[in-house]
């Protein structure tokens, strides 16, 4: 067996508690085997015969790969050299057969190596990987050569492998790696397989000359350029919850960066080779720092291995429907209150964190181990260097003697300075911070500490320090708490970060509106932030406004404790921490009123007002509002949910002032009918008559006044012309949505109709309004928008808006077939898993029943819903539509037929029934029973 062989087969230990990997009894030497059945005799056999030989072969290298990976027999990374090991006696073999195949000529024959390069060249390979070679010469390729190079493609190729190919001298090699980074990369990887071995030891000597001469600073900061590029590509963070394994942030490429600098500079062949003070560099990594590369490379290769081999291709992104999967492949179960897709994906965001902070650790080592160490220079002021500082090629570091073991709050203190005097960390600095930031626990509960620490959360550019922190590991020694949320996700597709980043971008979000920079997105937080007397406790409440997830119950309740026990050792006056406990418990009391309650019922801003009492705390409340929303995803935020927000903090606000937003019904109603018929002025009086008789009470206090207006023009026109149905849409701009409002007679199912036409349309309502007047006619409207959270504004889709409308509402679109051909959710989103909840209310309405549906969204839902409802004999008076990625909560105010709540409880319980039925996706409910013959 292979020496390269053998090592790819040492047992290691696999995360998330599987069971320890058994290792693997030595495989058969399958080169000699392979090239016998080939050229048995030394006589090739015919080309479709060899094919189907190599076919077999290939079959049993992945099979014998797969089998021994799936019995933890092999590690990922095990597997992957496992895999190139039998992957060259197939290239090696097939060499063989070729040379044996074509005929000799008498011309003089250059003689070439076959060389792997890229991954396959670094000995590892995925399942469907690239297979990269390069068919090295001395000189210009002889014709039996070429027919060689062609004839082994072909044969590969017929194989169904992706194969990356080049033909080069050893001069062409040297003149394109100087001129593309690209290949100098894949030629540091180069390794030999076949042929003149001459040929290769020349390259070598010569691609080692000619790296020596072109130094290594082009290099760096080619790669430096590619990794930039690859991260704005794939992600910037490291803690995106559908992350590229390979090209990410802290993925395998990030790992194979350091290998390739540590490479080009020190010519090692593995990581480990930089340990100890006599290593190249002088000692760059520590003993525990190689076993966390180890880890790491171990790790990311299962995961990718898995990836690979379920999806049945060459997949890199771990999206949402393969999570569980691979996760379960690797032994992760459920645990406590955490289940085993969530355990996975931490295990994995700590190791892409570790990966990054190895990258931030290890590649300033390298830089100047190779180009020289920088000339620490004094600091131009006393201050500075009074404070223990230095600089080095313009970045701030620690000054000679002073050492953050010793002195932990040097570390704050670094940090602070940089930000202070618009400086840079300088790479070594961090460095350090990295390795000592373990240190940083002996600062819990120090005042000079919590002072600085507070200074840098509210100050300028926050979150930009608050993610070195993270990043460094400072800030899970200094809060305890902090650390049982790095890398945490919640499997859904709301979310698009971790929790500690989503918590990082609020604190950025609160610095954007602290520079006025969303004046235009969120104009009132912008406003009221410069009004808070309570920025600092703002400020601690967004940083732990999530602090208490993944702890099992209600992470507001629990994070209100958290807090209570937090704030004081960070500092905070009593005052403040009754403020952030406060504002960690109700955090969501905004948004989940503003999306999921009728902002118009004077019950609803009651029950605000009361439980928030002063209106610094609702100006706060607001604020955090704002800022956790925006950092959950850039999908999350728009106008339409804005404008909510906007009008429930004005109605509320308005009600603490001691103000009359809510006086008695019918005042208010007067008010709303002496509004619109001043808007009419100069209409008939009888028509004028007429439309201020139409509306009940919950009519007039639903719209504005201009909105009145333009609903008495509808009626108008459609009296006069005596059209059963009238359609107009307004296209809202400002709130990102397109206003439907629809004027007919009233009928059951109506609004069930009318959803599903627009369902068909592609459209979502998010909010809607229906009103059944007096004379028995329905005036509804429907707030809507496209797949992308935008207002329906193109002209062709608003007219087939309307006519499928109007189809829905004759009778004539078929719509439970219709919806049917609607483009379903792509696979990735299905693993997640959406429990459907009913839940009714009869307590937060005064003149309503409020029904809560929480299940997964689909294309129709609001239709098959809103049906559920009218079968029962339920009217709806508004709907208020809400989706989180893909759950739907989805909130109806009802009144049975008289116009009451319904409080009957059979009644209650055959609604929500129906209700439950409807949320079942049409897959899933049960087939019809056959009637009997």
């Amino acid at each position: 067996m292979k020496a390269s062989q053998t090592a790819a087969l040492q047992a290691i230990t696999p995360s998330g508690g599987a069971r320890a990997i058994t290792p693997l009894a030595d495989p058969p030497d399958v080169l000699p085997d392979l090239i016998a059945h080939l050229v048995p005799d030394g006589h090739p056999i015919a080309r479709d015969a060899a094919l189907a030989v190599l076919r077999r072969h290939l079959g049993r290298i992945h099979s014998r790969v797969q089998q021994a990976f799936e019995a933890r027999e092999l590690s990922g990374l095990s597997a992957a050299r496992w895999m190139a090991a039998l992957t060259d006696t197939l290239i090696v073999a097939i060499h063989s057969y070729a040379d044996a195949t074509l005929p000799a000529t008498r011309t003089r024959e250059v003689p070439f190596c076959l060389v792997a390069t890229g991954g396959y060249g670094r000995g590892v390979l995925a399942p469907f990987s690239d297979i990269d070679l390069l068919f090295l010469t001395d000189a210009p390729m002889s014709p039996r050569g070429q027919r060689h190079v062609e004839f082994m493609l072909y044969l590969l190729w017929d194989l169904g492998l992706k194969v990356g190919h080049a033909t080069r001298s050893v001069t062409d090699c040297l003149e394109d790696a100087k001129g593309d980074a690209t290949i100098l990369t894949a030629l540091l990887d180069a390794r030999p397989l076949a042929g003149d071995g001459a040929v290769f030891n020349l390259f070598a000597a010569a691609f080692a000359k000619a790296r020596a001469d072109w130094g290594f600073g082009h290099f760096l900061s080619a790669k430096r350029a590619e990794r930039a590029a690859r991260h704005a590509r794939y992600g910037e963070s490291p803690f995106l919850v559908e992350p590229h394994v390979k090209e990410g942030r802290g993925g395998l490429r990030d790992l194979q960066t350091l290998y390739w600098l540590s490479r080009y500079a020190f010519g090692v062949q593995r990581m480990p080779e930089l340990v100890g003070a006599d290593a190249p560099g002088g000692g760059l990594i520590t003993e525990e720092e190689a076993k966390a590369i180890r880890r790491a490379w171990d790790f990311l290769w299962t995961v990718r291995f898995h990836l690979h081999l379920v999806a049945g291709r060459a997949e890199e992104r771990l999206t949402f429907d393969f999570q569980p999967v691979v996760g379960a492949r690797m032994g992760y179960t459920r645990h406590g209150k955490q289940d085993g897709v969530e355990r996975f994906m931490k295990h994995l965001f700590l190791t892409v964190r570790d990966v990054a902070r190895l990258t931030r650790m290890l590649e300033p080592g390298i830089e100047r181990a190779a180009l020289g160490l920088p000339a620490v220079l004094p600091a131009s002021d006393r201050a500075l260097s009074d404070a223990g500082f230095a600089l080095a090629d313009g970045k701030l570091i620690a000054a000679p003697g002073f050492d953050f073991r010793e002195k932990p709050v040097l570390m704050l203190r670094l940090v602070k300075l940089a930000r202070d005097r618009g400086l840079e960390i300088h790479p070594l600095a961090f460095r350090a911070l990295i390795r000592q930031s373990r240190h940083a626990v002996k600062l819990r509960g120090d005042p000079e500490a919590n002072a600085i620490f507070l200074d840098l959360l509210s100050g300028r550019d926050g979150a930009a320090w608050l993610r070195q922190l993270n990043e460094a590991g400072f800030l899970s020694r200094f809060l305890p708490d902090w650390a049982r949320i790095v890398g945490l996700m919640q499997f859904d597709t709301y979310h698009v970060f971790t929790v500690d980043e989503h918590t990082v971008e609020a604190i950025g979000v609160l610095g954007q509106l602290d520079r006025n920079e969303l004046s235009e997105i969120a104009p009132v937080a912008s406003e009221l932030l410069g009004q808070l007397q309570s920025r600092r406790a703002l400020y601690v409440a967004t940083l732990l406004h999530d602090i208490a997830k993944g702890r099992g119950g209600d992470h507001s309740e629990l994070g209100a404790q958290v807090a209570q026990e937090v704030c004081p050792r960070l500092g905070l006056t009593p005052e403040e921490t009754e403020t952030v406990s406060w504002l960690v418990l109700h955090h969501l009391l905004i948004s989940q009123t503003a999306f999921k309650r009728d902002i118009e019922d004077p019950k609803t801003i009651l029950d605000i007002a009361e439980v928030v009492q002063s209106p610094e705390r609702l100006r706060l409340l607001l604020v955090l509002t704002v800022a956790d929303m925006r950092a959950v995803g850039p999908k999350v935020w728009n106008g339409w949910k804005a404008t909510l927000l906007r009008e429930l903090y004005w109605r509320v606000a308005e009600v603490l002032a001691g103000g009359l937003s809510v006086p008695e019904r019918d005042v208010r109603v007067a008010r709303a009918k002496e509004a619109a018929a001043s808007l009419l002025k100069g209409r008939p009086k009888p028509e004028l008559e007429r439309f201020l008789s139409l509306g009940y009470p919950g009519y007039w206090l639903s719209f504005d006044p201009q909105t009145h207006a333009r609903h008495a023009m509808m009626v108008r026109e459609a009296d006069t012309s005596g059209t059963p149905l009238t359609i107009r849409t307004r296209v809202l701009e400002a709130r990102s949505v397109t206003e439907v409002t629809v004027y007919c007679t009233d009928h059951p199912g109506l609004f069930s109709k009318i959803a599903g036409a627009l369902a068909v349309a592609g459209a979502s309502i998010v909010d809607a309004r229906i009103h059944t007047m007096t004379d028995g006619t329905a005036l509804d409207t429907f707030w809507v928008q496209d797949a992308s959270g935008a207002a329906f504004d193109q002209p062709h889709r608003l007219a087939r808006l309307s006519v499928l409308i109007e189809q829905s509402l004759s009778g004539r679109l078929k719509l439970a077939e219709e919806i049917r051909k609607v483009r379903r959710e792509p696979a990735r989103l299905r693993a997640v898993t959406v429990p459907p909840r009913v839940v009714i209310d009869n307590h937060a309405s005064n003149t309503h029943t409020v029904i809560e549906v929480n299940g997964r969204d689909r294309p129709g839902l609001l239709h098959d819903m809103t049906a559920a409802i009218s079968a029962q004999g339920m009217q709806i008076a508004s709907a208020h539509i809400t989706t989180y990625g893909v759950r739907a909560v989805d909130v109806f105010y009802v009144k049975d037929v008289f116009g009451l709540k319904i409080e009957n409880e059979r009644k209650l319980a055959q609604l929500r029934e129906a209700l439950a039925e409807s949320l079942m996706t049409p897959e899933s409910q049960p087939a019809p029973v056959p009637a009997r013959a």
